[in-house]
């Protein structure tokens, strides 16, 4: 049902369009199916979790739970620690809620011995939706306690600064509701004893913008950006693991 009603608007919005092509058209279809039937994207990794091995005895395995910012960290820029026990889960565009509901499959289901969350930028741009600061915050919660639950250290890191020197980015971002979100993660963080991870203040030029250089969109960090975070999340873990 779902697929006619979908193949009924992509049709509709075509010929209104005078360029009806049948191979877009399956591919429009194809990508409009797949966010319905599966939102949180709990296939993107199912593959790759069920070929991770169990983590060994000792093993000190850290899962990155993340949006596009984490997903392409050693992907499309950076170094992923290629010699350490670290997990890239970070999907590309997602949001809090997303991210939540795959904690379990992604996150406590492999073992690991700390996560660091980095999320919040996507909801404040309302990808999935228009969200108020109170249910992204509701949601980090969400995750903190749940990897709390299950013996996982927590390291919560800040929403990174934008900028509008590639492209505009300030408009969907609001630097102030950054600010807020990060004022409210720090004093979480503080108060229930877990790691708070500061790249916000690292990558902040004396406009209080993301830096230029470390950019190439005004959002995500290229390899001097990555360059920038890798030593702070290295800190961030190795006092989570202390704790």
């Amino acid at each position: 049902m779902i697929r006619f009603i979908l193949l009924a608007l992509i049709t509709m919005l075509a010929v209104a369009q005078d360029s009806v092509d049948a191979t877009k058209l399956q591919a429009d279809l194809a990508r409009a199916q797949k966010t319905l039937l599966d939102w949180p994207n709990l296939n993107r990794y199912s593959a790759e979790n069920a070929k991770l091995a169990p983590a060994a005895s000792g093993e000190k395995r850290v899962v990155f739970m993340g949006d596009s910012i984490t997903d392409s960290w050693g992907r499309r820029g950076g170094k992923f620690w290629p010699d350490r026990p670290y997990v890239n889960r970070g999907i590309s565009g997602q949001t809090t809620p997303q991210m939540l509901i795959r904690f379990r499959p992604d996150v406590i289901a492999l073992g690991a011995k700390v996560v660091v969350i980095l999320a919040g930028t996507n909801d404040l741009a309302a990808n999935t939706g228009p969200m108020t600061l109170e249910q992204i915050e509701a949601n980090l919660e969400s995750m903190a306690q749940l990897a709390k639950a299950n013996g996982i250290k927590v390291v919560m890191s800040s929403v990174m600064p934008v900028c509008d020197y590639h492209r505009p980015q300030t408009a969907r971002r609001q630097p102030e509701k950054i600010i807020a979100l990060n004022q409210w993660i720090q004093t979480y963080c503080k108060k229930n004893k877990l790691v708070y991870l500061d790249y916000y203040s690292a990558m902040l030029d004396d406009s209080k913008m993301l830096k230029k250089e470390i950019t190439e969109d005004g959002l995500h960090p290229n390899a001097a950006g990555y360059a920038i975070m890798e030593p702070l999340a290295e800190k961030a873990i190795a006092a989570a693991l202390r704790k």
